[in-house]
């Protein structure tokens, strides 16, 4: 069997931008992968790196995913060192490969690294109050996944509501004195909204300097946040090193960090809790595996992230199956609901959450279907043999 075609999507369409792989086998076995830079600036970059890669990939046999992997991490000289765009490009082949494989195996991808170990996914809510930016409104917005069964809400208690409904973060890593006060209002608030019947997350994204964040995370710990998410810039390192044990807060990152010797790096710092490597960025499916299981031995737990379109969520669940001990699964039940959105999938794992907890899916490959006619409009480059 060998890969005889590559189509690359890039949906431009909304504020989501998809960036999606397909590969086409000679036994007419189709894999489909998802380069998670969807969030944010670089869909077209990670949809020319895929076209890039395209000759190292058609011609290769999709039996053998690794051989492929290192056919381009060795070989293709920026990616050793690279970052978001070349391996969100490179983990959406290798999520097509296993696609694929499991596919003509007739099981699932998670079958292929030993089987589940889980016989449910728990999942927890993102992105459900994005069309608020006060203090009350933005906390009352938990009410709804609260209803809905959820029984752990993250949030972005830093960020300003766009028009658009995206967010937009700090700038130079320092709010004013208004914004800072606005944010402790923000998390004391949602505290009371939410009570004991959820768990909080709060994600930084790096968005701060150590003089608020200290008084920022003192709050954090006095409400009892669950985690908190990137509270330095990710390559921080060595602030994660300085900074740890300060806190009775468990510390969250990993989501700008990129293959097993990213997390090696990130581990070895001590300042970290939980790693979030992405299955669409950190060099795909059994990368996340390795790294799960790395982290491990640092006695640190993983809870993969997961911004982008449903088909990354369906891929994200086969690593979570196959891994040892993770927390929650990262999921935006509310995405559809921006002006705009493509769904990608015509049975999205979204829709199928109950009391915030996901079935274990059986079916062969990733177990879902790509909506081939509503994605057609939006190929960007059809390379074959």
């Amino acid at each position: 069997m060998r890969v005889v075609n590559m189509k690359v999507y890039c949906i431009t369409k909304g504020e989501l931008h998809p960036v999606l792989v397909e590969l086409v086998t000679d036994e007419g076995i189709s894999g489909w992968g998802e380069a998670a830079v969807a969030y944010g600036i670089g869909a077209k970059g990670a949809a020319g790196m895929l076209a890039d890669f395209a000759p190292k990939v058609i011609g290769a046999d999709p039996s053998f995913p690794r051989n492929v992997y290192h056919e381009i991490y060795d070989h293709s000289f920026w990616t050793k060192g690279g970052g978001a765009i070349v391996f969100a490009a490179l983990s959406a082949i290798d999520q097509a490969l296993w696609d694929i494989k499991a596919k003509a195996l007739g099981v699932p991808v998670w079958e292929l690294f030993g089987g589940a170990f889980h016989d449910n996914i728990p999942v927890y809510a993102n992105g459900w109050n994005y069309r608020h930016d006060d203090v009350l409104e933005w906390a009352r917005a938990a009410e709804r996944p609260l209803k809905e069964g959820y029984k752990i809400l993250k949030t972005y208690p830093l960020a300003n509501r766009q028009p658009s409904g995206t967010l937009r973060h700090v700038t130079r890593r320092a709010l004013s004195a208004e914004a800072f006060d606005v944010a402790i209002q923000r998390v004391r608030t949602l505290k009371k909204v939410v009570g004991d019947d959820a768990e909080i997350l709060l994600d930084l994204s790096g968005g701060m300097n150590n003089d608020q964040l200290i008084r920022f995370m003192s709050v954090c710990e006095e409400i009892g946040v669950s985690w908190v998410e990137e509270p330095l810039d990710p390559y921080n390192f060595g602030g994660l090193k300085d900074l740890k044990g300060r806190w009775s807060v468990p510390i969250a990152a990993g989501e700008r960090i990129y293959t097993r010797s990213g997390f090696r790096n990130l581990l070895e710092t001590g300042g970290v809790d939980i790693v979030m490597p992405d299955v669409g960025n950190c060099g795909g499916i059994f990368e996340l595996v390795q790294i799960a299981a790395m982290a491990e031995a640092y006695n640190a737990r993983v809870s993969p992230h997961n911004c982008a379109s449903s088909l990354c969520t369906a891929v994200s669940m086969q690593a979570w199956l196959a891994t040892a001990a993770p927390m929650p699964l990262e999921t935006y039940p509310y995405f559809p609901e921006v002006n705009e959105y493509v769904q990608v999938l015509k049975n999205p794992p979204e829709e199928r959450i109950r009391n915030g907890v996901l079935e274990v899916p059986r079916e062969p490959g990733l177990g879902v279907e790509v909506d081939t006619d509503r994605i057609k409009p939006f190929l960007a480059y059809d390379l074959a043999a």
